[in-house]
C-alpha cells in the first residue's frame, strides 16, 4: 500500500515534537510492509473512523495530544494534516 503526506501534513510535521514524527514514520513503515488492515489492529495508535465534517476520514492517536488523519484512496492512505488536540471544554 502507497502513503502520501499532503503539504498540510507535511507543514504540520515541521511543527511536531520529534518523537511524534518517529511515530507516524513507524506507522507509515507498517503500512507499507504489512498494509493498512494490519496496522489498524495495533491498539496503541487507536485507529478510527472519525464523525462529522470528516466522516469519511479515519485518525490514529500519535500520542494523547497529537493525532494524524488520513483518508483512503483506492490504494494510497493519504494524511491529510496532523494536529495537535487541546482539551475540550465540556458543558456540566
Amino acid at each position: 500500500m502507497n502513503v502520501e503526506l499532503s503539504k498540510d501534513a507535511l507543514k504540520s510535521l515541521k511543527k511536531a515534537p520529534k518523537h511524534i514524527v518517529l511515530k507516524l514514520s513507524a506507522w507509515i513503515e507498517m503500512i507499507e510492509q504489512d498494509g493498512l488492515k494490519e496496522s489498524q489492529r495495533i491498539s496503541g495508535f487507536r485507529d478510527e473512523a472519525l464523525l462529522g465534517d470528516l466522516k469519511g476520514k479515519r485518525s490514529i492517536r500519535l500520542s494523547r495530544q497529537w493525532r494524524a488523519i488520513y483518508s483512503i484512496q483506492n490504494d494510497t492512505v493519504k494524511f491529510v494534516y496532523i494536529e495537535k488536540v487541546t482539551p475540550h471544554e465540556y458543558k456540566k
